[in-house]
């Protein structure tokens, strides 16, 4: 939950859940909302998939997700999840051997359909590995393959077949006294999605993983998962994320937390607010913001920096930001620091000067944590 006393409006009540732990990261209750993606390497080659795990871990990913189709892929799990610096959940498509190799080669996590595994003594074969192994599991529900009954029932992937379908996953394993599972109810369509989310979270006090599954290309997946996935977080919905693109994972991660920082919920980084230039501007906003993104990347704790072209609105957002830039005339801006000004500054060393001046934020900040923390 946010509070926000002096401006009520940005306050997000978050649906309560109960805690299930994937790995060393918390999910669902009052823990922070993780991020996750998928590796889209070969699992068999190990090296790749944990060169990517890696890049993803580093721009911020909580969970990683490493699809396991055959036995050479779950014999690769087991290297991959000792050089992984972040939690492994192991994707199994059917075969429930494939769900019981992944929890022994040390998953933190088994992304499962119940009812693709098999008859309810399979089903009881990887609970119990999965509870021998300390794996939690994710019943992941998919419009794109509900499986014949529900499909028979309601004609057409709906919300109320999503549902049912989960809440049918959920039994099993309740059956065999497992509860350390969280659930997804994805679709590619964003209303589907949505609509089968909100039943889904009145239905259950499981943990949900929020998605749009095949929402695309980096664009138009980007505007796809922002719309949906930010509407359901706003509304309080959703403990974990993952944002499906057709692109490197590593923007996956980076779509969202730029979704999770948009509402209040979770900051990592520089969180940039430029304007989109105009004939007023006093510097070239564009090309400035696109280098500070790139020289900003290694930044991890929480700043807010504003850069907007002329004094229209650039004194008003600098008021909100920990440090800002104003573009002037004569080649030269305001800096503010905590939203006052404080001296200006010559276009031409403008970057430069603003990443010392991010960089020497972020370590105070730091450093004050550090100390709080003795």
């Amino acid at each position: 939950m946010t509070h926000n006393p002096i401006r009520p409006w940005r306050n997000i009540d978050r649906r309560k859940s109960r805690q299930i732990r994937v790995g060393k990261v918390l999910v669902g209750g009052d823990a922070p909302i993780s991020v996750q993606t998928m590796t889209n390497t070969l699992t068999t080659d190990v090296s790749a998939t944990i060169e990517q795990i890696q890049r993803c871990a580093i721009a911020g990913a909580d969970i990683v997700r490493v699809s396991t189709p055959d036995e050479d892929s779950t014999r690769a799990l087991r290297k991959i999840v000792s050089e992984s610096p972040v939690p492994i959940v192991a994707d199994i498509h059917f075969h429930y051997k494939r769900a019981i190799e992944a929890a022994e080669a040390g998953a933190a996590c088994l992304r499962i359909n119940p009812g693709n595994i098999g008859d309810a003594k399979r089903v009881a074969e990887v609970v119990r590995a999965a509870r021998d192994h300390g794996c939690s599991i994710r019943i992941g529900v998919n419009a794109g393959s509900l499986e014949k009954h529900p499909l028979e029932k309601y004609g057409e992937p709906c919300p109320d077949a999503m549902v049912e379908s989960a809440l049918d996953h959920i039994k099993l394993l309740q059956d065999n006294d497992f509860h350390e599972f969280k659930i997804s109810c994805k679709a590619s369509d964003v209303f589907l999605a949505a609509a089968a989310y909100q039943q889904l979270a009145i239905a259950t006090d499981a943990p949900i993983h929020l998605g749009i599954t095949e929402a695309g290309g980096l664009m138009s997946g980007t505007v796809k998962s922002a719309i949906g996935l930010g509407s359901l977080l706003w509304f309080g919905i959703g403990d974990t994320i993952r944002v499906s693109l057709s692109a490197d994972p590593v923007e996956e991660v980076k779509v969202g937390y730029e979704i999770l920082k948009s509402l209040g919920l979770r900051t990592r980084g520089v969180q940039i607010i430029s304007c989109p230039s105009c004939a007023r501007q006093g510097f070239d906003v564009i090309r400035t913001v696109e280098a500070l993104e790139k020289r900003l990347e290694h930044i991890k704790t929480p700043i807010s920096l504003s850069i907007i072209g002329c004094v229209v609105n650039g004194p008003g957002e600098a008021l909100m930001t920990d440090i800002g830039f104003t573009g002037g005339g004569a080649g030269k801006g305001m800096v503010y620091i905590a939203g006052k000004q404080d001296h200006t500054l010559s276009n031409d060393r403008m970057i430069d000067h603003i990443v010392e001046l991010v960089e020497k934020k972020a370590a105070e900040i730091e450093a004050a944590e550090k100390l709080a923390a003795e």
